[in-house]
């Protein structure tokens, strides 16, 4: 965390480090990590630094490729609330590229849809996710299968009817 801030910044020292700390708390990491190597952090916390990393510059927008595409859905789930919160404390904007809808329909404020480096839909989560659809849309939110609430339940109770009627 600390060498884009010497880098770029030319800080040395205390001022550094006491960046660096700050930076640790904001990804809720703490000072107990300051003198890790990467080797030595799970996927969840190296993600948590590439976000600290990104965070030192102070920018206005921050591009997220596939940020949560390694991670188990837990820890996936911890870094979209991490990038949530710290987007109202650091007054940041994301540019998310993923493959994951489940990702986009979590975060998403608007949404473009990409074909062959074209964009073939763009709006408001509402606007894109709502059909009609092109056919390139259409193809990719189907290619999701999604959960309807209750679906445990009903495959449950299919069984047991089944294994009833035996």
């Amino acid at each position: 965390i600390g060498r884009p801030l010497e880098f770029y910044f030319g800080m040395r020292g205390r001022e550094r480090d006491a960046r660096v700390h700050e930076l640790l708390d904001e990804i809720e990491m703490g000072k107990g990590f300051i003198d890790r190597y990467p080797a030595e952090l799970s996927g969840g916390q190296k993600q948590r630094v590439c976000i600290a990393r990104a965070l030192a510059a102070k920018p206005k927008l921050i591009i997220c490729d596939e940020v949560t595409s390694a991670l188990d859905p837990l820890v996936a789930d911890g870094i979209l609330k991490l990038l949530l919160r710290l987007q109202k404390i650091e007054d940041v904007a994301y540019l998310f590229i993923t493959h994951d809808l489940a990702t986009v329909k979590a975060i998403a404020d608007s949404i473009a849809v990409m074909y062959r480096g074209e964009v073939v839909r763009y709006g408001s989560k509402t606007q894109v996710l709502t059909p009609p659809f092109d056919a390139y849309t259409d193809l990719l939110l189907s290619s999701v299968p999604e959960m309807e609430v209750g679906w445990l339940e009903h495959a449950i109770d299919g069984r047991r009817m089944e294994s009833a009627g035996n």
